[in-house]
């Protein structure tokens, strides 16, 4: 989250992006443009031989987390993250997957057979399986465009010292068109080169090498949305896909934690539009707006949400849900899939959760 810092009003006229300590929050620099911030992340690729599909040929974008289980129950499932199908190659039985998994990853030398499924439905299983790592290229470097930089970091390229060029953990602030804080990310830089800026007289292009977990490519629209500020009618993530709807939650999400709500008095009864609930973000991002207004955060998972009940985002207990269209969400939502495979009504989950709460629900 970003810290309690403030840019004055000259720094944040010169540009959406400061570069700010974590100790203290003095600026080392501010500029409109960085390079690196949007790009796609490191990927590897999944080769299932001996593909057998549960329904249809899995092609294209599909799911934010696919997750592969052995079906021996041996041992637990492990997830793909974003995961794409490339199809089958022509005159082969195995299907290719390219996603992430720095966080988990399977077994290794693993070759029994596995199933994998979406988290919404099975989609198919595979005799065995083989990772290929992608090559491991290095990270290019965070280019910071037209930077404004403070005395400090001006000092430290002077000096130009390994230590000084070492700019230890930092955080790039990244502010909206009106100046209000929107997102951040938590760098340890170091100065691999600058030089003067055609962006203007005293300006430099400052290129660090750190690691960055890069915004991919289909959040980008999201996030230039975003940039205009906050949404200021609700639905405004209804016509987006499940992929790009979860990147509009992260960003209501690091808002909702990040102001400070008005908790409202108890006995309110909130309106919660479920025409576009046909996924688990949907859910969330209907849920936060029905509290909160277009834009607004309540939860972004059963625990979030928890968390939202107690208090300090806005609700007080008790008070009444009226769920709109609530028969869209059972649709969709009540026969998803744990991990290992086992049956799930995520709306049920919600309902007890609110119940405990002290909100009462209502369908209509």
């Amino acid at each position: 989250m970003i810290p309690t810092v403030r840019v004055d009003r000259e720094h944040r006229g010169q540009g959406r992006y400061a570069l700010t300590d974590t100790e203290g929050g003095r600026v080392w620099g501010v500029c409109a443009e960085v390079e690196g911030l949007f790009r796609e992340p490191r990927r590897g690729t999944y080769e299932l031989f001996g593909w057998v599909p549960d329904e249809a040929e899995v092609r294209g974008w599909v799911g934010s987390r696919v997750w592969l289980v052995p079906e021996d129950r041996t041992l637990g499932p492990w997830p793909l993250e974003d995961a794409e199908s490339l199809g089958q190659y022509p005159g082969a039985d195995g299907l290719v997957l390219t996603g992430t998994d720095d966080y988990e990853g399977p077994p290794e030398g693993h070759r029994a057979p596995v199933r994998l499924h979406d988290g919404y439905r099975w989609l198919g299983s595979c005799r065995e399986f083989t990772r290929v790592l992608p090559p491991e290229d290095a990270s290019p470097p965070l280019v910071l465009r037209g930077l404004a930089p403070e005395d400090r970091l001006q000092r430290a390229l002077t000096r130009g010292t390994r230590r000084a060029l070492d700019l230890e953990e930092t955080w790039l602030e990244i502010r909206d068109d009106k100046g209000e804080p929107f997102t951040d990310r938590l760098l340890r830089p170091k100065v691999r080169a600058w030089r003067p800026s055609s962006r203007g007289a005293d300006l430099i292009d400052l290129e660090l090498d750190t690691e960055l977990a890069p915004v991919p490519g289909y959040a980008r629209p999201v996030w230039e949305s975003w940039f205009a500020g906050p949404p200021d009618t609700p639905g405004a993530w209804a016509e987006l896909d499940t992929r790009r709807r979860g990147a509009w939650l992260d960003l209501v999400r690091e808002r909702g934690c990040r102001i400070k709500h008005q908790d409202r008095a108890a006995g309110r009864a909130y309106e919660l539009d479920g025409r576009h609930i046909t996924d688990a973000p949907g859910l969330y991002l209907a849920l936060g707006e029905a509290v909160n207004g277009p834009g607004g955060y309540f939860g972004c998972c059963l625990d979030a949400l928890v968390d939202c009940l107690r208090g300090n985002f806005g609700y007080t207990a008790p008070s009444t849900l009226i769920w709109r269209d609530a028969a869209t969400a059972r649709e969709h939502l009540s026969r998803l899939l744990a991990p290992e495979g086992e049956q799930y009504d995520l709306v049920a989950l919600v309902l007890e959760v609110l119940a405990k709460g002290g909100m009462q629900v209502t369908f209509t």
